[in-house]
């Protein structure tokens, strides 16, 4: 089984940052694609940026453009989302996801973490 476990949220002023941090704990042959979602109240769950199996490649959503960028260490198994001039349209609960190859077979599973809440204050 894998786990996917978030941390850095927490109640900032806006303007501030944050810095996420996901980390995959668990048996697997290799992790790949790891995103940044978020959701609001009341509002669907969105993408917020993706990272490559390798970091080579990155993209985000264009709300977050120029504001937020993701990055990886693939010898700690963990993703980062560092997140500069927040604003309260950023307030939500921002969940880790990952596709995971759990053997040498090309299959891969999806894996979700719990949420982590980052709340901006005006």
């Amino acid at each position: 089984q894998v786990q996917l476990v978030e941390s850095g949220g927490g109640l900032v002023q806006a303007g501030g940052s944050l810095r996420l941090a996901c980390a995959a704990s668990g048996s697997f042959f290799q992790i790949n694609a790891m995103d940044w979602y978020r959701q609001a109240p009341g509002n669907q769950r969105e993408l917020v940026a993706t990272i490559s199996t390798n970091g080579d490649n990155t993209n985000y959503a264009d709300s977050v453009k120029g504001r937020f960028t993701i990055s990886r260490d693939n010898a700690r198994n963990t993703v980062y989302l560092q997140m500069n001039s927040l604003n309260v349209d950023d307030t939500a609960v921002y969940y880790c996801h990952a596709m995971v190859q759990r053997s040498r077979a090309r299959y891969e599973y999806a894996y979700w973490g719990q949420g982590t809440q980052v709340t901006v204050s005006s």
